[in-house]
């Protein structure tokens, strides 16, 4: 009575342990276990109580030896299979042994029949077998540590060996470990050996591929090494009957720059430097489009390697920029209302404030209600650069003598906050009406808009703090917005532009009053990257006016004028001028002079002294006459 029958199915776990998984959690072990050593020890204390009351001597039961350590089964279902089976056995073991203690507690009331000694003694060998399982179920639990690791031991040899098949197979498969180091594993005898190898292979591959550069590199050398033909005279005479394909003439440009280059090792014996210049020229001419005079003007600026870089880029139209309008808006606020619309912008650089580059728009940028209330002027970068060197400060008189469209006037008004004046004149009426409309747009309220030649201007009106002089070129600076320019100048435009230039520079320095507490600066720039219109037309006003020398023109970048070309020689303050180029500044061609007018007075020989009409002195020197008249 009371005992387990050896055929009676398990009792079932409850039904909150048998839900989600089949499989027994550590949680769920844990409970079961400490279930079972519960269930053990009140089967004990059942024990000796049954044999006190029947005053039967029973020896204690004998301590299980200790277990042997051994390795953990390699199915961890069955694992989980034994601990539930020891579950419920120990669950109806415990219900047993409560009805024998019922049975005890009752004093023998109870008809049953005494037990006989070999039901006791079948039930301490039921609890031994109890305390053998419970005993390997420790023994597991203390040994489950070293078991993992010797197992992750070799799953890790076992990866090792099949990465080290794959590789000797040309194989590309990747292991699970792929990520780890070889620092993370630890070196050991037996992977030490497959490390050297692996190394040694390493070695192999970067060597192989080191003598293969450099075979490839005397490849190269050997080629450059092999003399390039210039086409002969009759070749030349039929490629003007039938041009050859641009690719050819392309590959042709670059073979001459390469030995132009290197001359002296790669040319040919009966050819000279101006053969190969020639043929270059020709083929440039018909790859770019241009004629021979302006192909000869700009090859004379640049090495051969960067004049292809210039024509390149002249090639390629410049980025759409436009200018702040400070005198109703901010920068950052203009910015914010073009990007809720789509625009996609950035600032120009460092070097302004006020301008935004355009690179993608939903929208016409010139057609924004932004741009209809004036918020800011679609202008060039290069338009910035003489506006900014002249420096315009407030409550001063200035003159913009080619004023027109109005990019560069609106600006000095904007930073003069619209006080002083601003003479704004144009030689040509046609285009004074974008101006006047530019004007009005923007809320500029300093501004007068006169129509005369530039050269007339001392006479007209005199006496300015600074005068800003965009002279008129012939736009070689500006190829990618006019491509016309490549065909249609030649030297007597060239002439023609460069005598106007001398005379309406002359005229800016006489309509400028030296002795303006805050001014007396003329600032000259050209749209032309040309020498006979830059250095040379400012080397010029330095020796006719020599009451005037070249400053710093404010500007932190660009390059550097000329102070000598092809044998001319410039006046060493030329340095302080700056030129810009598409190829090398992202912008069009342009040129800046920044001028300081020291006195009014011309020096014609060292005794008198000529005052021009119009200058701020005028007036003071005739008082000067009559005090000494009286």
């Amino acid at each position: 009575m009371g005992r387990r029958a050896k055929n009676k199915q398990d009792v079932p776990l409850p039904l909150n342990q048998e839900k989600a998984t089949g499989k027994v959690t550590k949680g769920l072990h844990d409970k079961l276990k400490h279930d079972a050593t519960r269930s053990r020890k009140q089967n004990t204390a059942a024990l000796k109580n049954k044999s006190a009351n029947s005053g039967r001597h029973q020896s204690a039961p004998q301590k299980a030896p200790a277990p042997k350590k051994r390795a953990p089964e390699p199915d961890s279902d069955e694992e989980s299979d034994d601990s539930e089976s020891d579950a419920a056995s120990d669950a109806q073991s415990d219900a047993g042994s409560d009805a024998e203690m019922r049975d005890v507690d009752d004093g023998g009331w109870d008809n049953a029949p005494m037990e006989s000694d070999s039901d006791v003694a079948d039930d301490s060998d039921e609890m031994d077998d109890f305390d053998s399982d419970d005993d390997q179920e420790e023994e597991e639990a203390t040994q489950m540590p070293l078991a993992l690791l010797d197992s992750d031991d070799d799953e890790e040899e076992s990866d090792e060996d099949d990465s080290d098949e794959d590789d000797s197979m040309g194989g590309g498969v990747e292991s699970y470990d792929e990520f780890d180091t070889d620092d993370e594993q630890p070196v050991t005898f037996r992977d030490m050996e497959k490390r050297s190898r692996k190394l040694d292979k390493q070695r192999q591959h970067v060597e192989a591929t080191a003598d293969l550069e450099l075979r490839e590199a005397g490849a190269v050398v050997a080629g450059e090494r092999e003399l390039f033909v210039l086409p002969s005279a009759e070749q030349i005479e039929a490629e003007k009957e039938t041009p050859p394909d641009l690719s050819q003439i392309q590959l042709r440009i670059q073979e001459i720059i390469r030995v132009l280059n290197n001359f002296a090792e790669l040319r040919a014996p009966e050819a000279s430097r101006l053969d190969y210049m020639d043929q270059l020229k020709r083929d440039m001419c018909f790859y770019y489009g241009y004629n021979e005079f302006l192909m000869d003007k700009l090859l004379e600026l640049f090495p051969v390697s960067e004049a292809v870089e210039f024509f390149e880029a002249n090639e390629v139209a410049r980025p759409v920029t436009i200018r702040t309008n400070t005198l109703k808006t901010r920068r950052r606020d203009l910015a914010q209302a073009l990007i809720n619309r789509g625009v996609n912008l950035d600032p120009i650089g460092k070097w302004t404030k006020v301008g935004l580059t355009i690179f993608d728009s939903p929208v016409p940028i010139g057609a924004t209600p932004e741009y209809m209330a004036g918020h800011y002027m679609i202008q060039a970068a290069s338009s910035f650069l003489p506006v900014i060197s002249l420096a315009p400060q407030e409550n001063e008189k200035v003159l913009d003598m080619s004023a027109a469209p109005g990019g560069k006037t609106t600006y000095c008004a904007a930073l003069m906050k619209n006080t002083g004046m601003v003479v704004a004149n144009d030689a040509n009426k046609e285009r004074e009406r974008a101006l006047v409309a530019n004007v009005h747009r923007l809320g500029i309220s300093n501004t007068v808009v006169c129509n005369y030649d530039g050269r007339e201007f001392p006479k007209v009106m005199g006496g300015f703090d600074r005068v800003l002089l965009d002279a008129p070129c012939s736009g070689t600076g500006v190829i990618s917005k006019d491509a016309s320019v490549k065909v249609n100048k030649s030297q007597d435009d060239i002439d023609m532009l460069t005598h106007l230039q001398k005379e309406l520079i002359l005229s800016a320095i006489d309509s400028v009053n030296a002795d303006s507490p805050t001014g007396g600066y003329i600032v000259y720039s050209t749209c032309s990257v040309t020498v006979d219109e830059d250095e040379a037309v400012v080397n010029y006003a330095l020796s006719k006016r020599p009451n005037i020398k070249l400053v710093d023109s404010g500007l932190e970048f660009g390059s550097p004028g000329f102070t000598s070309f092809r044998g001319r020689k410039f006046h060493a303050s030329l340095a302080l001028t700056r030129r810009f180029y598409p190829h090398a500044h992202n912008m069009d061609g342009f040129f800046v002079a920044k001028f300081k007018k020291l006195s009014n007075k011309i020096k014609v020989s060292e005794d008198s002294y000529v005052v021009p009409a119009g200058s701020g002195a005028k007036t003071k020197q005739k008082k000067k006459k009559r005090k000494t008249a009286d």
